[in-house]
C-alpha cells in the first residue's frame, strides 16, 4: 500500500434532519442507519482502507464526538484525531488538516471525503480513487469524483465539464450552485453535469498552493501555528486560534475559484443519505414498499413507509401511506415523507419543550 496516501474522514455534521435517530450528540454518522451491521462511518473507514494506510487515515470531527470516534474505529490513533474546537463549515478544517499532513509527508496526496454517504461497489470505488490518485501525483491538480445524475435533482449542486474533453478525468467549466427543477432537467439534458458529491482529491502541495493564492489571511493564521502541528503544543494553539478562521466551505474557499480543477465521472453507486427518503431508497423493501429498519412490524393497509425501531418491540401499523415512522428512546415520529425537510425544523421545536 502506498505510503504516500492519506485520507481525511469529515465527520463533523450533526444530521439533523435524521432526528429523532440522530442527534447533536450523537448524530448519524455514527449510526448504523440502513441495518447493516456497520455504522457509516465505521464503512467510510474501511472503504477508504482498502487504498490508504490505516494509519494515514485522519478523522476531522468536533471535539465533542472524540470519544464516540475513539470507540467505533479501533484502528484510529488519538492523534489520528483532528479535533475543531468550534465549528467552521470544510475549508478551515481541510486547511488544517492539510498542514499536518504536509508537515509529516511533503509528498502526500490526499482523499476528502464524508463520513456519511452510502457506496455499494466499494471495488468501483477503489478503481476510481487510484486513477484520481496517480492523476494527481503527476499534475498540480484539484480534482473530484462527479456522480453521475439519475434524475433531475434539486438539493445538489452541480459540476460542469468540458464537452469536448475526451478524457476519462475532465477538465471542469464550473460549478454550478442547487437548480430549479427545470435548470436541473436542462443539466442532464446536456450530458456533461455530473452532482458534486463532496470527495475531494489532491497532493498536499497543490491544496496548500490554493490555500496560499485563494485564501491568503486564512492560510496566513494556520501557518503562525505550523511548528506546533503534531507536537504537544498544537492543541493549545488551535483552541485560541481555530474559532478566527473564516466560516466557508472548500467549494467557495478554492474550488470555484481555481482554473486547475478536474473530475472524474464517478462509476461507483453513490447516495449522500441525507433524508429519511434516501434513505429508504438503499434498504429492502417488503411488497408494499415499506423499508423496515430494526423494527418487528405487522403492516396492514401500510404501503411506501420508512419504519425504525431501536427498541424490542413489536409496531402495529394501519391505513398509513408514504409516512416516516422512527420510534427513539423518548421520541416518537409519525410524519409524511414529502414534508421531510420540514424535520430540521421539528428539530429546533422539540428541543425548545
Amino acid at each position: 500500500m502506498n505510503k504516500n496516501y492519506y485520507a481525511i474522514i469529515m465527520a463533523g455534521g450533526v444530521g439533523s434532519r435524521f432526528w429523532p435517530v440522530s442527534t447533536t450528540e450523537f448524530p448519524k454518522q455514527f449510526h448504523d442507519m440502513l441495518g447493516a451491521g456497520q455504522t457509516l462511518i465505521q464503512k467510510t473507514f474501511s472503504r477508504l482502507a482498502k487504498t490508504v494506510p490505516a494509519e494515514n487515515i485522519l478523522v476531522l470531527t468536533n471535539e465533542r464526538y472524540n470519544a464516540i470516534v475513539l470507540e467505533q474505529l479501533p484502528l484510529i490513533k488519538p492523534e489520528q484525531i483532528v479535533l475543531e474546537p468550534a465549528m467552521r463549515n470544510t475549508a478551515p478544517c481541510i486547511l488544517y488538516a492539510s498542514l499536518k499532513i504536509k508537515k509529516q509527508n511533503p509528498d502526500a496526496v490526499m482523499v476528502v471525503a464524508p463520513s456519511d454517504h452510502w457506496i455499494e461497489d466499494e471495488t468501483a470505488f477503489a478503481d476510481n480513487l487510484k486513477k484520481c490518485f496517480d492523476f494527481c501525483q503527476n499534475e498540480n491538480a484539484l480534482m473530484t469524483l462527479g456522480i453521475q445524475p439519475t434524475f433531475p435533482n434539486t438539493g445538489f449542486g452541480y459540476i460542469e465539464f468540458d464537452k469536448t474533453d475526451a478524457n476519462a478525468i475532465k477538465k471542469v467549466n464550473q460549478f454550478r450552485e442547487k437548480p430549479d427543477y427545470e435548470t436541473a432537467k436542462s443539466f442532464l439534458d446536456a450530458g456533461n453535469f455530473l452532482w458534486n458529491g463532496g470527495i475531494f482529491i489532491w497532493s498536499v502541495a497543490s491544496i496548500i498552493a490554493a490555500f496560499e493564492k485563494f485564501q491568503p489571511q486564512m492560510n496566513a493564521l494556520f501557518m503562525q501555528g505550523y511548528e506546533t502541528f503534531n507536537t504537544n503544543n498544537e492543541a493549545q494553539f488551535i483552541a485560541i486560534n481555530y474559532e478566527k478562521a473564516e466560516n466557508i466551505s472548500i467549494d467557495y474557499a478554492v474550488m470555484e475559484k481555481a482554473a486547475n480543477v478536474y473530475v472524474l465521472p464517478a462509476t461507483f453507486d453513490w447516495n449522500d443519505l441525507g433524508t429519511w427518503g434516501q434513505l429508504h431508497d438503499k434498504i429492502d423493501k417488503d411488497d408494499n414498499n415499506n423499508g423496515i429498519i430494526n423494527a418487528k412490524v405487522i403492516l396492514e393497509n401500510a404501503s411506501n413507509n420508512i419504519i425504525r425501531s431501536d427498541a424490542d418491540k413489536i409496531i402495529v401499523i394501519d391505513g398509513l401511506h408514504d409516512y416516516i415512522i422512527v420510534d427513539k428512546e423518548g421520541v416518537l415520529l409519525i410524519y409524511p415523507k414529502n414534508k421531510e425537510q420540514d424535520i430540521k425544523r421539528i428539530t429546533a421545536l422539540a428541543n425548545d419543550l
